[in-house]
């Protein structure tokens, strides 16, 4: 397909030559200046649209502790990071300085192993966000139906999911500035409670009870895919590189900021929740925070948590979909999806990427929370092995490329920095239960068949794709004799 291959070209392209001081030609520079019309996403606001693609906040962690107990639960939120988090985050921040458009990590695997294989990532990494943004409904209502009963089941709670999901998805809509400065007061407004927990809390301390452990009662499939849950997606802001000003600086420094900022927001309110409060495994379950306020603090604090996820939740659901709508806004401006899918509103946001988006949100939401976890954790799986392999390619065949900020570790260190979150992931998807293998396996086989239709879809000319001239031409820009990063 003529498109596809053009597409392949224009990703794929890279000037190649050491660093002697002559100023690379850069992935993103050579845009059209009607993207620059936009505003764009500055330091602060990605730091905290990062804090919502990987966390939010504490909501959603207590399984952890039902799950094995307080000192499994403290020390994996503490050396699960270092496996995990710092490992993909580095390589989100060397990518995604190196390709810094709205394709994020499809335009680095397509660069490496061509655009079928880039397909397949977008297809399970969006699959993945959307069930991953369904997820947000169902802990909000978690948080408030102790306080309104009737949002526990039936018609009370599908027509609040409805509704909640329609006015984020209008946030969305109205540009991608306005959700970034919201994440940061929603964040601040999130993390104040726990804050404010801890200090009341203190008198009550017992260190003993964060040593409490019973390796043999562990269910360590509900606490990896729990930790894993909370610690991941932070490849996922690449998706918003070409929204974010300045994306060669601003976005490694605002994935270190945000790293920190996560880790705290999970180790300290599990350390005040397992020391202040006796040991009750069971009760340990999405929304048992509000509980603990209340024990501690009373019925206002306890009201202010529930307030907090609430806004938590809306945090986290608005930046995931703008991932999620803008990552089909940069497939389809590379060819890889229907043009229509590249539109954008007056605000600047990609309106049929938003309502598919919403779309996949309704239909999942009937999931249980362990469930959604399960499946967007498979699928999540399956699309971090493809950056690995990604991120280890372009390190071998082509080191003396361009990268803005590039991890200091050489060809040996970046395979080696790959090897301990490759073996969790197998760890995860051998937990994963039959049921959640099956469905995920189907999924996968969906976008197999997908690509070559879409293929054939072109080539017949029954939609129209096309590759988006606000992207450079990278042959163009590095001169005739530019060596591509793919032959």
């Amino acid at each position: 397909m003529q498109t596809l291959r053009n597409t392949a070209n224009k990703q794929a392209s890279a000037q190649m030559g050491d660093y002697n001081g002559v100023e690379d030609v850069g992935f993103g520079e050579g845009a059209s200046p009607r993207l620059h019309n936009f505003k764009k996403v500055s330091v602060i606001p990605l730091i905290f649209l990062i804090f919502y693609e990987v966390s939010g906040g504490p909501f959603g962690i207590e399984d952890s502790v039902q799950a094995a107990g307080p000192l499994l639960a403290l020390l994996g939120f503490l050396i699960f990071p270092f496996i995990w988090s710092v490992p993909e985050a580095l390589i989100t921040a060397e990518m995604g300085t190196m390709f810094p458009e709205n394709g994020g990590y499809v335009v680095w695997v397509s660069s490496a192993l061509g655009p079928f294989w880039g397909f397949q990532q977008g297809w399970m990494k969006w699959l993945s966000g959307v069930i991953d943004n369904a997820l947000y409904p169902v802990l909000f209502l978690d948080y408030l139906k102790s306080a309104i009963p009737a949002l526990g089941d039936g018609f009370v709670r599908v027509t609040a999911v409805l509704a909640l999901t329609v006015a984020l998805t209008y946030m969305n809509y109205r540009g991608l500035t306005i959700v970034g400065w919201v994440a940061v007061l929603l964040g601040i407004f999130s993390i104040l409670p726990f804050v404010v927990m801890g200090l009341v809390a203190i008198p009550k301390l017992k260190p003993e009870r964060w040593l409490v452990v019973n390796l043999h009662s562990v269910d360590w499939g509900l606490y990896l895919n729990t930790l894993f849950w909370n610690l991941n997606y932070w490849d996922s802001i690449s998706t918003l590189a070409g929204e974010v000003d300045n994306p060669r600086r601003t976005l490694p420094k605002a994935l270190f900021y945000a790293l920190i900022l996560v880790v705290l927001g999970y180790f300290f309110p599990l350390l005040i929740g397992t020391g202040a409060i006796p040991l009750d495994r069971e009760l340990w379950t999405d929304g048992y925070f509000s509980d603990i306020a209340k024990m501690l603090g009373g019925v206002w604090l306890r009201w202010w948590i529930q307030a907090a996820s609430a806004m938590s939740n809306m945090g986290m659901f608005v930046a995931e979909m703008s991932s999620d709508s803008f990552q089909l806004l940069g497939m389809a401006e590379r060819g890889m999806l229907p043009e229509f899918f590249s539109k954008r509103s007056h605000y600047g946001t990609p309106v049929i990427g938003i309502l598919f988006s919403a779309s996949g949100v309704i239909l999942l939401s009937w999931l249980s929370f362990q469930e959604i976890v399960a499946a967007e954790n498979f699928l999540y799986c399956f699309g971090m092995i493809l950056e690995f392999i990604a991120f280890v390619k372009l390190r071998i065949k082509y080191p003396a490329a361009s990268r803005p900020y590039k991890i200091p570790v050489g060809t040996t260190g970046a395979i080696l920095m790959c090897i301990p979150p490759t073996i969790l992931i197998c760890v995860v998807l051998a937990l994963a239960s039959f049921k959640v293998m099956i469905v995920s396996l189907l999924a996968v086989m969906v976008g197999l068949v997908m690509q070559p239709c879409l293929t054939y879809m072109d080539k017949n000319r029954w939609i129209r794709f096309s590759v988006s001239s606000d992207l450079p031409d990278l042959h163009a820009a590095n001169g005739e004799d530019a060596e591509p990063l793919i032959d």
